[in-house]
């Protein structure tokens, strides 16, 4: 039976996306004990809400990506098997228990070894050119892996410092006398301590995942997206100091309820989208220099055009 080209071309197209599919559910059933684990928690700790938001985003990303160029299905890449053996590695040492690791830092490392696997099977199924192009958001998967709480408690208690540091400088700017002294904040009248749960950590997580992804999407320079990303962190303290120092004047100006009100509690959505309407426009403002300087980076990445020297 003589096969024509163009079914040839049909079958190298199909066995990288059969291959590929495999290999995630080969995945699947290896870390469906730790995955169920990962989404249990991001559920229950707010700590980890923004887990449940990066496969959806990967996907979208990388089909995005596939749809706008003329990237073409490659053949197996061997570089990919590196990666399933380091994978392999990183789970036997956490279900066998080599090292002395707690239930969440071997959760850390169960996803780790989960996303390594992914992007080894992404390199060996469609090779080394189409992993170059979807390099973002298959790196944007590590995001899965849950911040294991050594890491994570230092990042809380600096963010509770910062916001304490950052609303005392609002009340000073506002002629309002105030005292601070590491998380307590004391103004005439009312005495606050910045909690655990009053640092931010879960909107500042999103708000930074969020700036990477529209960065990645409406930027092509890498140091206006470097800018962009490296900007949002201090100002999601801001806005977690504007919220304290809200909050605070609104209690000994208007009525103490407000310290213990829906405005506290559930109000912390309407600092994210301030803190997000600044990092739009300051995208906006990179976004019109790029554009002023007339070089769309991306545009000469995807066709290769070289640059033509100025004329005299």
């Amino acid at each position: 039976m003589v096969v024509t080209s163009s079914a040839r071309e049909s079958i190298s197209k199909v066995s990288p996306l059969l291959r590929f599919s495999v290999l995630c559910a080969i995945s699947l059933v290896i870390w469906w004990g730790p995955l169920t684990s990962l989404f249990t928690l991001a559920l229950h700790d707010d700590r980890y809400t923004h887990i449940l938001l990066i496969v959806p985003v990967s996907i979208t990303l990388i089909y995005l990506e596939w749809k706008s160029s003329e990237t073409p299905l490659g053949s197996p890449s061997r570089p990919g098997l590196v990666f399933l053996f380091a994978a392999v590695a990183a789970t036997v040492v956490a279900r066998l228990q080599i090292l002395p690791l707690r239930n969440n830092e071997r959760l850390s490392l169960n996803m780790l070894a989960l996303v390594i696997w992914w992007i080894g099977a992404f390199i060996l199924s469609f090779g080394i050119r189409a992993f170059r192009r979807a390099l973002f958001p298959l790196c944007f998967l590590f995001w899965m892996v849950p911040i294991p709480d050594f890491v994570l408690n230092p990042i809380v208690k600096l963010l509770q410092e910062s916001s304490a540091a950052s609303a005392r400088l609002l009340f000073a700017i506002a002629g309002v006398p105030v005292t601070n002294e590491g998380t307590f904040i004391t103004v005439p009248g009312l005495t606050v301590e910045v909690a655990r749960e009053c640092s931010s950590i879960r909107s500042s997580l999103m708000l930074v995942v969020t700036t990477l992804v529209l960065a990645q999407m409406l930027l092509h320079s890498i140091w206006r997206k470097a800018l962009v990303i490296a900007v949002a962190i201090p100002i999601s303290v801001a806005k977690n100091g504007l919220r304290i120092f809200v909050l605070a004047m609104l209690a000994t100006r208007v009525d103490r309820s407000f310290m213990t009100g829906r405005l506290h509690h559930q109000g912390g959505i309407i600092y994210f989208l301030i803190a997000l309407a600044v990092i739009l426009v300051l995208i906006w403002i990179l976004r019109r220099s790029e554009e002023k300087s007339g070089v769309s980076m991306k545009t000469e990445d995807n066709l290769h055009i070289p640059r033509q020297p100025a004329p005299h």
